[in-house]
């Protein structure tokens, strides 16, 4: 879908950082996975957004089209880094809507730079461990990349082709989980934005975790579907051969966005 696109970059926080946009309306940005390029986490519901949105559509440091550099990846930073391209593209005021580790910066941009915050969509994260599926962690602490999901090599390597940048963002991603930091309760608690907490039913992140968040939120709306990490907006390492256009979180995230 991205092949007539032309993307451009920015200078953030010494990274040349992707984007691309799409669309015209209120700024809507799009942060996606750990692993992943804008493609394989939005390609699915990225035109329907754009249809109503301005889509400001990112790839973060050492993913897809943005080249690593030499300094810490965290989402502290990655949170910056979207802060820091809302400056550059004089964009005072922004809805952002980050999946998996991109709702996980989505988090820190809400409590680091609320100020450019309208409304945040977190799909599919937690903000402490104890919010992930039994086994979770054991798992990461064991990671291999042959485990890693194809689609993400094979989009990865369409871009870039080179082998080593796409292990070095390997081991960047698993590191940075496997030395994942809670979030304090009262942080999330303060946070004021309107908020949409997004989950599959059998996800990363526990549909009870999902709740919690929620609730601890000041001005939040919860919605839970049927599936796994990131099926119900056809994210593309996770969706079934059966579910070719699984987007059924799609009008609930319409109808976030829009105000209704």
């Amino acid at each position: 879908m991205h092949a007539q696109v032309t993307g451009k970059y920015a200078k953030v926080n010494g990274l040349n950082m992707y984007y691309e946009i799409h669309g015209d309306g209120y700024p809507l940005v799009l942060i996606h996975g750990g692993g992943s390029t804008l493609e394989t986490t939005f390609g699915r519901i990225l035109p329907a957004l754009a249809r109503t949105n301005k889509v400001i559509a990112v790839e973060m440091q050492a993913h897809g089209h943005t080249s690593d550099i030499d300094r810490a990846m965290t989402f502290e930073q990655d949170a910056d880094d979207i802060a820091e391209l809302l400056r550059h593209l004089n964009v005072a005021k922004a809805n952002i809507f980050g999946f998996s580790n991109g709702a996980s910066t989505t988090l820190y941009v809400a409590l680091r730079h609320p100020q450019l915050v309208n409304k945040i969509i977190v799909a599919s994260t937690m903000y402490n461990k104890a919010g992930a599926f039994s086994g979770f962690w054991d798992m990461m602490n064991q990671a291999t990349f042959e485990g890693m999901p194809q689609p993400y090599k094979e989009a990865f390597l369409r871009i870039n082709p080179d082998k080593d940048a796409l292990y070095a963002m390997y081991k960047r991603d698993v590191t940075r989980m496997q030395n994942f930091k809670d979030i304090p309760q009262q942080d999330i608690a303060s946070i004021a934005a309107p908020a949409l907490v997004v989950c599959g039913n059998q996800d990363v992140v526990t549909v009870e975790h999902a709740v919690a968040m929620f609730r601890t939120m000041k001005n939040a709306q919860l919605a839970v579907f049927p599936g796994g990490h990131g099926d119900y907006i056809g994210e593309f390492a996770t969706l079934k051969p059966d579910q070719s256009n699984n987007t059924i979180a799609l009008p609930v995230i319409e109808k976030f966005l829009s105000g209704q």
